[in-house]
Parts: structure tokens; C-alpha cells; sequence
């Protein structure tokens, strides 16, 4: 009986030994390809670092809404406003790192279009569901749930957008508004901006701050 059970040690060692192979094979592949990417999207926003006009973010504010995703750990993301894709393509280089997705809308099919051939290229297509719709409408439709939103479509529509979607926010989720400066909102003629940064700073169960280094985004987290 001795020898029986000695006899299938060195087999079990073996089973464990490639176990151990195995995992870490596989773990590798993975560093691997998240390097690859990581690659990918940093070649692409370099090579169209000034491209990025037709409503699109500032670099600095794409850096912002791709820090407070990964600090947090954010997975279920809603972008009202792709435009051409500049913060979505932030947006969504961070949930690869969190193992999540984006939903984005766009009204214009020339800028939905142009938007997804740039998700193509900067290789994160699989983590983008970008729809052509009517914000207005899609906005309320979407079941949710969404644990950060980013806002920066029509500004007299912010506050709209945020009442339809607060219900879908989890607790501890961020709700993201671009253009909320005074100066920018009054430059650009976005007062509903203005009147969004009003609303939601006097929710009690929401804190809101604005970062200025970029345009102006306006950060609320839900208590």
C-alpha cells in the first residue's frame, strides 16, 4: 500500500508543476496583450493628438475621465455625446483595464461613422457599444445599471439627462459633465451647463466638484 501511494506523488507533483506553467503561460498572454493595446491606443492618440475638433475633449480632460475610471474601478459606463470618439476612446482604454464596457450615443451618422472607424483603429472596438440615436430618447430606454456617465451632448439638456439616468447610477458611481466653466459655458453659448452645475451641486446626496484644467468638468459622486 506504501508503494502505491509513493508511486503517484511524482505524478501529482507533475500535475501541480504544470498547473503553475499554465497559469502563468496564461497570465502572461494576457500582460501581453494588454501591452499591445496599450500600444495601439497610445500610437493612435499621439498621431491625431491635434485632429480632435467637431465638439471633441481636450486631451487633459480624456486623462481625467480615464483616471477617475481606473481609481475607482468603474465597469458599466454611458458617454451621452461620442462625437468623433476622442473621450470615448479614453473612456474605454480605461475599462479595458477594469474589464468593463462603454455605451456611447450619437445623433450624427457622419460623426457615429467616423467615430467607429477611430474605435477600429485605436483597437478598442470590443469595448465600445456605440450607438445612432436620439439621445433624448435612448437616454431614458437604456435599463442600465451604469456606474459613471459622462455627459456632452447638448447642454440645455444636461439637467434632463442627469434625471433620467440618476436612478440607474449605482451608489458610489460618478457622473461626468463637460464644458461647465463660466467662461466656456457663456463662449460658447452653453448656459445649460451652468444651470446643470447649479442643480446638482445642491443635491444632498450627490458631491460635486469642477475640475478646471481642461474645459471644465463638472465630477459628482453618488452617496
Amino acid at each position: 500500500m506504501k508503494q502505491s501511494v509513493f508511486s503517484y506523488r511524482p505524478l501529482f507533483a507533475l500535475l501541480i508543476l504544470s498547473s503553475f506553467f499554465l497559469v502563468n503561460f496564461a497570465h502572461g498572454q494576457k500582460t501581453a496583450k494588454d501591452i499591445d493595446l496599450d500600444s495601439k491606443v497610445k500610437t493612435f492618440l499621439k498621431e491625431n493628438n491635434n485632429s480632435w475638433r467637431d465638439m471633441n475633449v481636450p486631451a487633459s480632460d480624456g486623462q481625467l475621465l480615464y483616471d477617475i475610471i481606473v481609481e475607482k474601478g468603474y465597469t458599466k459606463a454611458l458617454e451621452i455625446g461620442t462625437s468623433t470618439g476622442h473621450s470615448s476612446i479614453w473612456i474605454a482604454w480605461a475599462l479595458s483595464k477594469t474589464g468593463g464596457k462603454l455605451t456611447t450615443i450619437e445623433i450624427d451618422e457622419s460623426r457615429h461613422k467616423e467615430a467607429l472607424a477611430n474605435f477600429r483603429e485605436a483597437g478598442l472596438s470590443e469595448y465600445i457599444d456605440a450607438r445612432l440615436a436620439d439621445a433624448h430618447e435612448l437616454v431614458n430606454e437604456l435599463k442600465g445599471p451604469f456606474d459613471f456617465v459622462f455627459s456632452d451632448a447638448d447642454k440645455d439638456w444636461y439637467t434632463n439627462y442627469f434625471i433620467a439616468v440618476d436612478p440607474k447610477l449605482e451608489s458610489g458611481g460618478c457622473f461626468t459633465a463637460h464644458n461647465v466653466r463660466p467662461l466656456e459655458s457663456s463662449r460658447r453659448g452653453m448656459a445649460g451647463a451652468q444651470e446643470y452645475l447649479k442643480y446638482v451641486q445642491g443635491l444632498d446626496n450627490y458631491t460635486t466638484t469642477v475640475d478646471g484644467s481642461g474645459s471644465g468638468l463638472a465630477i459628482s459622486y453618488k452617496n
